[in-house]
């Protein structure tokens, strides 16, 4: 289909955009406070499986969710998504030992490994193919503005209310992100009714193979994101910084300027290029955070993180979809989110596992992320678009 002549902005593409906000507000909204949540369980050594077992689901679910987006549609798995984000937050207040939670945390990877990669391919589908960069950048605007307004607002309800209020909350945004949704039509042509047969994976649905190499970029610039959404709530109390949700903020707004504009230079200047100087930026990010020493820098060393990442990711994913073929965009989308959540899964727990719950260990844990980080370029030496 022709879609040189196609809006950008249309209103499903603005309502999808406003309901991922929703979407990843929902379980952003809890992270912040999850660490000080399960010490208070007397879990305070297994810091590092907050993240992992969240990615761990998330990661085996994306397989499924990319087939099942390509055959039964694409808002049913949206949806579906959430509604694990709904269940999920309203358990979280019931649960009162280490193992309850770690179990709920695997249940609630679902959610991840479900909504992103169905509505990065249903905006695949109504946005304009000449603008395909820009569209990325806007959906990846659109999470992380929801990812930066969660936090802080979590950490307030909790610091207010009680922990229960905030995961409430969170159960609530997950609602209305649903609600968002409702008016949208399906995209996907020739869709077919489920049968639990589609749920028996071939290895081609397992793996896109047009889309490993994306996949491991994704990975290794994502690695040590895993290592900062496990360590960094104890960095903040270390420095004082008593809203730890502020973090999270100032990493997703700088995200949020980036991505505003360089899904765009990428349609323009090259996917590449672009990946290329965004990991460049992420490994001098992480050599920052592990030269913190006050809140005020810690908070410009988020900045810069966010805004590397920002960078490199509309770009990573509009060159994921240029190289697929077009009747599996939800697969190979899905080999890219399972590099992603393989690697924040794995920074989460060499993060923990660096840190040792010692704060004279910061530093060596992200001078590790900004060493693995660089690997990335050796894969994109003689690439090109």
């Amino acid at each position: 289909m022709d879609t040189t002549n196609q809006k950008l902005y249309t209103l499903p593409f603005l309502l999808l955009c406003t309901s991922f906000a929703f979407f990843g507000s929902s379980f952003n909204m809890i992270i912040p406070e999850l660490p000080a949540y399960l010490t208070s369980l007397g879990g305070e050594d297994y810091k590092g499986f907050i993240i992992a077992l969240f990615t761990l689901t998330a990661g085996i679910s994306r397989p499924f969710s990319g087939k099942l987006a390509d055959t039964i549609g694409r808002r049913p798995i949206i949806i579906f998504g959430s509604v694990v984000c709904i269940f999920c937050s309203l358990i979280y207040p019931l649960l009162t030992t280490v193992s309850g939670f770690m179990l709920l945390r695997l249940a609630h990877g679902f959610s991840t490994g479900f909504s992103p990669t169905a509505i990065t391919a249903y905006a695949a589908d109504i946005v304009p193919k000449h603008r395909r960069g820009e569209a990325m950048g806007i959906v990846g605007v659109s999470i992380n503005l929801g990812s930066s307004i969660g936090p802080p607002v979590g950490s307030f309800l909790k610091n207010t209310y009680s922990m229960e209020m905030m995961f409430y909350a969170s159960s609530g945004v997950a609602l209305i992100s649903i609600l968002l949704l409702l008016g949208l039509k399906e995209t996907l042509e020739n869709k077919q009714s489920f049968h639990p047969s589609q749920l028996l994976l071939k290895k081609s649905d397992i793996i896109d193979k047009d889309a490993i190499l994306p996949a491991v970029i994704c990975g290794l610039a994502y690695i040590g994101f895993g290592a900062v959404v496990t360590i960094t709530p104890d960095q903040c109390e270390y420095l004082g910084m008593s809203n730890k949700g502020l973090f999270f903020t100032s990493f997703t707004v700088c995200s949020i300027m980036s991505r505003l504009v360089a899904g765009s230079v990428s349609d323009r200047l090259g996917r590449v290029a672009v990946i290329r100087v965004s990991v460049v930026m992420l490994v001098l990010s992480h050599i920052l955070m592990g030269m913190t020493n006050s809140s005020a820098w810690l908070l410009m060393a988020s900045g810069c993180l966010g805004f590397s990442l920002g960078i490199g990711i509309p770009a990573l994913f509009a060159w994921t979809i240029d190289r697929c073929q077009e009747e599996r965009v939800g697969s190979a989308m899905a080999t890219v989110y399972i590099g992603l959540e393989v690697a924040i899964g794995s920074g989460a727990l060499l993060g923990a596992y660096l840190y040792d719950n010692n704060p004279q260990n910061f530093d060596l844990a992200f001078y590790a992320m900004a060493a693995i980080t660089f690997l990335a370029l050796f894969f994109l030496w003689k690439t090109k678009d």
